[in-house]
Parts: structure tokens; sequence; C-alpha cells
């Protein structure tokens, strides 16, 4: 066969192959379409390697035994007769945030829960000598989920709690995620953990098989559950400040809440169904516990969501939120790469008149993330959407408030993978005093910020745009 007969096959099939993986983005469900160009955009420019990156990244995949055991374990606490009776009645909520229960419920079918004793912690070593506090009263058992635990001098002193829990007949149960604590799960600390009769799971295996979970798949929740009746939940990972991966960011900036009261079910809810996911094992009898409330409580909704969960689920109740806000919206995270729903929803909060604050650290751990995040500033800034960036370290706290009314504290980032893979934990709050106390943390955030100055930024050089607009391109994948 002619050389040049050769080469123009090649460039056919090449061509053909192509729109063929053209063809595979464009028939994956219609949630997912606005990412569907960059994903053809990556296949063109690099067709081997983004074919590649498509396939295996492309599509959410929780894998056959997962999402059975989902289905299992959902059908039966939904039945379970003792889960149903330990269960308090829902809070009584005004009719402005009645709406937005309601969305939340859909999301993660809780509903608020009154009666509850708040406390948000701001710093790392306030959060950990808590949870060593509660692990120290424990009586009947403990559960932890982390994303990240280290084997520092936070993760060694909760550890040592652990332990001395574990001693006295407490069961101790701590599940971590594989990659998040991939250190952790080969150090000589979790050996100790073990010996001393600690259970520790590593979840969401990294394993490329037939009819598997998407790999890169992460449990990116941050919880503790002491005795039933004492939970945690907030962006804290058991990890110092300084943070030893990255020192170089540190300190990292984090918030978590401390809750007594029926909320603490809802958290332990998530932790029985996560276990079970991970192991089969199930942990049905502790949700049977009913923790006593209090008079006057809070009222919190516990919000679970994950590619188990309904799609994009957090990304909808973040919207809704901005919608509902009519003189303030305050947010802060480490990440943002919002979907174009989410950049709409802010900009058209600033042009209704709502003073709308968006607070992330200067210095990224991402450069790429960083650049995408910055693509999308001009936008903003024209809709009168205040940006500030946080200069004294790693502002990694994913909060926001909504007009003094409510407060949302979660473990999900304002990016695309905490909206579609990563399961995450989140806490709806209905309280003007709770919402206060973490309106004046997030202006501390705003106190050690640099505000960024429209003119100044619609001048930065054009080498800065091109790389920062090329990495927004890209935002729906990253």
């Amino acid at each position: 066969m002619p050389d040049g007969l050769q080469q123009l096959l090649v460039l056919l099939g090449g061509i053909a192959f192509q729109i063929c993986m053209a063809g595979f983005v464009l028939v994956r469900p219609p949630q997912r379409q606005s990412s569907a160009l960059a994903w053809i955009l990556l296949i063109v420019l690099l067709p081997g390697a983004g074919a590649a990156c498509f396939l295996l990244f492309g599509n959410v995949r929780t894998g056959v035994r997962r999402r059975r055991r989902h289905r299992e374990i959902l059908a039966r606490l939904r039945t379970d007769p003792s889960r149903q009776a330990s269960e308090t009645p829902p809070a009584e909520l005004p009719d402005v945030a009645r709406s937005i229960a309601n969305l939340a419920y859909l999301v993660g079918e809780t509903v608020p829960r009154g009666g509850n004793r708040l406390e948000l912690l701001a710093d790392c070593e306030g959060f950990v000598a808590a949870l060593a506090a509660d692990l120290d009263g424990a009586s009947d058992h403990v559960h932890l989920l982390y994303y990240i635990f280290l084997d520092d001098e936070s993760g060694r002193a909760v550890c040592a709690a652990l332990l001395r829990a574990a001693a006295r007949g407490v069961r101790c149960r701590l599940l971590v995620d594989t990659v998040g604590s991939k250190p952790f799960l080969q150090s000589r600390l979790r050996r100790e953990l073990e010996h001393g009769g600690v259970r520790v799971v590593g979840a969401l295996a990294t394993r490329l098989r037939l009819g598997g979970a998407r790999i890169d798949l992460r449990n990116h929740r941050k919880l503790a559950i002491v005795d039933g009746r004492v939970a945690y939940a907030g962006s804290h990972n058991v990890a110092a400040a300084s943070f030893a991966p990255k020192p170089g960011f540190a300190p990292w900036i984090d918030a978590t809440v401390r809750i007594e009261g029926p909320a603490a079910r809802d958290v332990q809810e998530l932790f029985v169904v996560d276990w079970y996911l991970d192991t089969g094992e199930t942990l049905d009898d502790y949700l049977a516990i009913a923790p006593p409330a209090s008079e006057p409580g809070i009222p919190v909704q516990v919000i679970g969501t994950g590619p188990d969960s309904r799609h994009e689920a957090i990304v909808r109740l973040i919207q809704a939120a901005f919608h509902l806000a009519r003189e303030e919206l305050i947010l802060t995270t480490p990440y943002f790469v919002p979907d174009e729903g989410t950049l709409d929803a802010m900009r058209t909060a600033a042009e209704r008149g709502v003073r709308t604050v968006l607070v992330v650290p200067r210095r990224n751990d991402s450069r790429l993330v960083g650049a995408a995040s910055r693509s999308q500033y001009e936008l903003l800034l024209a809709s009168g959407v205040e940006i500030h960036e946080y200069t004294q370290g790693l502002l990694h706290a994913k909060t926001i408030t909504v007009d003094r009314d409510l407060a949302l504290v979660t473990t999900a980032n304002l990016d695309r993978r905490s909206f579609e893979l990563n399961y995450e934990a989140s806490l709806m709050v209905y309280d003007s005093d709770f919402t206060g106390r973490l309106r004046f943390l997030q202006k501390s955030y705003l106190e050690s910020s640099l505000r960024i100055d429209p003119a100044d930024w619609r001048r930065r050089s054009w080498p800065r745009k091109i790389a920062q607009n090329a990495a927004g391109v890209f935002a729906p994948i990253l």
C-alpha cells in the first residue's frame, strides 16, 4: 500500500476515533452537558490522553457493589421502626426558611431538628482539644470519619484519646479516605490503634476493575460521633494547622461545629451508611439512640450528599440560598471553580442589591485551580460582587451566611468535584445567633484579606489573562 494512502487512512481513522469519542461525551446524562465542550476540546488537543482521561474520569460510576449496598441500607433504614421511633419531630421554622428546608429534605432526606446546642470551633488546637475531651468522656462508642488523618501532633492527640477510650471498653471505629489518609493507613500509628482495639478502615479503595467505582471518588466528609449524643461536622481534618504535606501554605484555617442534641443522630446516620458501604457491617442499632433535646435549642438540618445522592444536589441547595438573600451574602471557600448556575446566582444576588462577598485564599495549594478561580473574577466584579483574598494562610473553611439568619457550614467546596464526585456533609443552621457568630468569624477572615480592586484587576497583564482564561476553559472538568 502506498505510504501516502497509509497516512491518509491513519488520518481518517484518527478523525473517526475523535468523532466517536465526541459522541460518547454528548450521550452522557444531560445534567453534565456543561462539561462536554471541555472534554471534547481535550480529546481534540490530546487524542490519546484525552480519550483515556474521559474513559477513566468522564462519568460518575460508584460501582456495582457500592450501588447495591447503598440501596440495601437505605431501604432498611427508611423502614426500621426503632429508627423512626428515635427521631425527633421536625423543627418549626419561619416561612422564609421553610422553602429551603423543604429543598434540603429532597437533597438529603433529613428534616431540621430543634433542640440542639452548637459550639463553633475556629482553630485547630481548640477543635482537637474539644474532640479529645469528648473521646475521654465516651462510655459506649466512638465513630470518626475523616478525609485526612495525619500522623502529627493533632493526629497523635486524637489517637491517644481513642486508645484510652478503647482501653475502657468503648467501641471505637475510625473510617478514613484511602487517598486523603494514605500515609496514615501505612503508618505505625495506625498499627498502634488496631493493636489497642480501634477498628480502622480505609474508605473507597482505589482499584481499577470491571464494574467498579470510578477511582477518583473520594469520601471528603469530616465527622465524629460520641455515644450517639455529641457530634462534630465541619472542615477540620485531623491534622495540625501547619499541615505537614503542604507546609508552604500553612496555617490551614477551618471551621467545625460541635453538636449536642437531636441533630447528632443524623450525623450518626451518615457514618452508619458510609461504614456499611465500605465494610458490609451493619451498625443500625446505633440509630435507635435518641439524643436529648435542649430548650431553647437551635434548629439544624444535616445534609449528606455524594455520587449516590441526587445529582448536583448540594449545588442546587447553595444556589437556593443565594436566591434567598435579601441584604447580605458572605461565602468562604478554598477552591472556587463553580458551574455556570452558581456563578449566575452570585451575580444575580449582587445585581439585586444584595451585598455579596466572596473570600478565597490569596495563595492556593493548586495553581491550576487558583488560575481557574481567577478566570471568574472579572464577571463577578462587573456585577458588584466583592472579592477578598485571604493572606494569612490557606483559608480552608467552607461557610455561607445569608442575611444574618441562615448559616451553612459544609465540607463541600464551590467546585465541580464537591458537587458531583465527593461524599460531603453539610449543616444548615436556622438561627440568627449562630449565624451572627459565624458571620463574626467570617469578618475576621475579611480583616486578614486584600480586596480585589475592579480597575486594577482589569489592568492585569495579558499573559496572566490568557493563562487564567485557559484554565477557566477546562474548569468544568477540574
